[in-house]
């Protein structure tokens, strides 16, 4: 069996692998780049597969819209309403404060797949050394040798073979989408109950039909994926008030189980992890995403430097060095990115009367130094430079 050598492979073909090969080659376009993928070559099963609403923060849009890579079909935000359930404090967020046309969006996850598959197709065209490679799911690759490696296979939290570090928050999101009476364009709201967070937020499809994320404990969350639509809706509305009229209708409820787990290290030698291969993280503030494009457009613009050199300054230690290079310069951005969401995720859950009372007033501190605020804001829009 013949093995075939590149400067490059990248393991996973999904957002943040595909936008780490389109950002490599939009930057150096000879660049030797395999990308294993082991998702079919046809879009037909990607486009009738995960339909979750996901966030994008605006950061992500300006990054995706240099590769032409952002779905036409998204909801943006304008404004973030946070409280927390039967206690005092809340926080607004709006766009004009922080002078920005959106302060997210709200998008399809195969929307953004499919958006990144076509955005890689299209500068494929002008990379003559770059190979995308559909392979069996269940398939070890062996005839495939790289001068370095970038593992971007992602996953689950509880999907995924490895474990280092983090913490299983015993929680489940139930997802999916709910019709309401009265919603107002570009709102979304977050409210915290004694369970953990519950989420409305807009979607493509209308004012009226909102993206659902409500995070409990396993047992609470499967029992509600078990009530009819009129008991879930029922249940839901008491839960989150009125603040968008009567929820409707429900459709499309799913589970997913929720934890932190992150490496220590994202290099070794010529290897690297990106994206939900370095951390899966809750999605309380909707940041793991975010978080692996901005580890996807980091790496490809280190690793495209070096792989445009002369073949004899791409060695064993000038790769293990760019890529501890790498991984120091996402450091900050990692640790407080990790840290903020772990830090929401625990202290939103405790019913301990001196955390209530510390969160009402940290909100109520929040709405009211808008400093503090806008850092926080800009925090989960465009990470830590």
């Amino acid at each position: 069996m013949s093995v075939e050598n590149f400067d490059i492979v990248i393991q996973g073909g999904g957002p943040v692998g595909l936008a780490c090969a389109a950002w490599s080659l939009q930057k150096f376009p000879d660049a030797k780049i395999a990308l294993l993928d082991r998702n079919p070559a046809d879009d037909t099963e990607l486009a009738a597969a995960d339909s979750r609403g996901v966030a994008l923060s605006h950061g992500s849009k300006l990054l995706l819209d240099t590769i032409n890579a952002w779905p036409t079909e998204c909801a943006d935000i304008h404004r973030v309403h946070v409280s927390q359930a039967g206690r005092f404090g809340r926080a607004l967020m709006t766009r004009e404060e922080l002078g920005q046309k959106a302060l997210g969006h709200i998008i399809r996850y195969r929307d953004i797949h499919l958006t990144l598959r076509k955005a890689l197709r299209a500068i494929q065209k002008n990379s003559p050394h770059f190979i995308w490679k559909h392979i069996d799911p269940n398939a070890d690759v062996e005839n495939i040798q790289a001068k370095c490696i970038v593992h971007a296979e992602g996953g689950l939290f509880k999907t995924q073979d490895w474990v280092e570090s983090g913490r299983d928050y015993e929680q489940s999101a139930l997802v999916g989408l709910v019709e309401v009476e009265s919603a107002s364009p570009f709102e979304a709201w977050e409210r915290f109950t004694s369970e953990g967070p519950l989420a409305v937020l807009p979607s493509h499809y209308g004012p009226n039909i909102l993206n659902l994320i409500w995070c409990g404990t396993p047992s609470s969350s499967q029992a509600r994926l078990a009530l009819s639509d009129a008991d879930f809706l029922k249940s839901l509305q008491s839960e989150f008030g009125s603040r968008v009229g009567q929820f409707l209708k429900t459709q499309d409820r799913r589970l997913y189980e929720l934890g932190l787990n992150y490496r220590k290290e994202i290099t070794q030698a010529n290897e690297v992890w990106i994206g939900n291969a370095a951390q899966t993280l809750h999605p309380v503030a909707g940041q793991g995403l975010n978080l692996g494009l901005r580890d996807a457009y980091l790496l490809a613009e280190k690793l495209s430097i070096l792989f445009s050199k002369s073949e004899n300054q791409k060695t064993p230690l000038a790769i293990e060095t760019t890529l501890k290079e790498y991984a120091q310069s996402r450091k900050l951005d990692r640790s407080a990115t990790i840290g903020l969401t772990d830090f929401m995720a625990r202290i939103f859950t405790s019913n301990l009367f001196p955390v209530v009372i510390g969160r009402g007033l940290a909100l109520t501190a929040l709405q009211w130094l808008p400093p503090i605020k806008t850092a926080l804001a800009r925090q989960m829009m465009f990470g830590r430079r």
